[in-house]
């Protein structure tokens, strides 16, 4: 398969990238991992939307037309005929330097790729019996002005990954600075009790006056969201302990990979019976029938 790479489809090996890119050189710059099925991505626009906000807020882009990052992930897909794939699209500032004073010269042009892969497999036991989940040793800081952005400096979310895996894990629940709550290192967390569904304020549904929220607002997040009330279920916004978590009658986990992930046990502890619970399989059956939906399956 080729990759896209500011405005040319190559192949892998001759897709390069500049030495002095600021992604390269400090790590500055966003992505997005997305799904297509039947040849589209499911809600393209609103993780190109997350990716514009982001830039702005951090001071990548003033204003981000995504018409041309449209063009680029529909692109990779019609280019290489591809109907399911997994799409990664990677933005920098280009070949910047940050530590230089202001400039004359004009800024340069962003880099823009998008890497596309078959879809991840998953073991199926997965999703019929639920994955064990590890609380990381590590901590989301509220004061971390890239938290709750998708920046390309994932290094300490990858280590505490690895290191769930090592221990058997499908997946690791980070807690905040304040030991409430945040995500997986790459999904975000959801509890259900009783008609309850819960989950950690994610960045931009902060209360006012309160701290911000370290967390991402998924884009699989926000579909689970809108398809809680069908499965009969209300959904919070708040703040959550590790009690909760542990109490729950149900967790799932939710990313643009895999969707809907059941979690059985957190580490010692079983999660509710111990298996897959009734909202979660609603759930996934349902924004597994979105995703059909949206990307024109039958």
């Amino acid at each position: 398969m080729q990759v896209y790479l500011n405005g040319q489809m190559l192949d892998p090996a001759d897709a390069h990238v500049n030495a002095d890119d600021a992604g390269i050189q400090h790590a500055v710059g966003l992505f997005e991992t997305m799904s297509a099925r039947h040849g589209r991505v499911f809600r393209l626009q609103a993780h190109l939307a997350r990716l514009a906000r982001s830039a702005q807020a951090l001071g990548l882009a003033r204003q981000l037309d995504t018409a041309p990052l449209t063009k680029a992930a529909e692109t990779t897909l019609s280019h290489n005929q591809l109907t399911e794939a997994r799409l990664r699209l990677t933005l920098t500032p280009g070949n910047v330097s940050l530590l230089g004073g202001p400039s004359d010269v004009s800024p340069p042009e962003p880099t823009v790729m998008v890497v596309p892969t078959p879809p991840t497999v998953y073991d199926p036991a997965f999703f019929e019996a639920g994955v064990m989940a590890t609380i990381a040793a590590a901590a989301a800081n509220p004061f971390d002005p890239t938290a709750g952005h998708k920046t390309l400096a994932y290094w300490s979310r990858l280590i505490t990954l690895r290191q769930a895996a090592a221990a058997g894990a499908g997946e690791t629940i980070w807690l905040d600075t304040t030991n409430h709550l945040a995500s997986g290192a790459v999904s975000n967390v959801f509890l259900v009790n009783g008609d309850q569904l819960l989950t950690p304020i994610a960045r931009g549904e902060e209360v006012q006056g309160g701290l911000p929220a370290p967390v991402l607002p998924g884009v699989t997040r926000d579909a689970i969201i809108e398809l809680a009330p069908q499965a009969g279920l209300r959904v919070q916004k708040r703040m959550l302990t590790v009690n909760d978590l542990l109490d729950a009658d149900e967790v799932f986990l939710t990313n643009s990979s895999w969707l809907v992930l059941p979690v059985s046990r957190v580490e010692k502890k079983v999660i509710g019976g111990g298996g897959v619970g009734e909202a979660t399989t609603k759930l996934r059956a349902a924004v597994l029938e979105l995703v059909e939906s949206e990307t024109g399956g039958d």
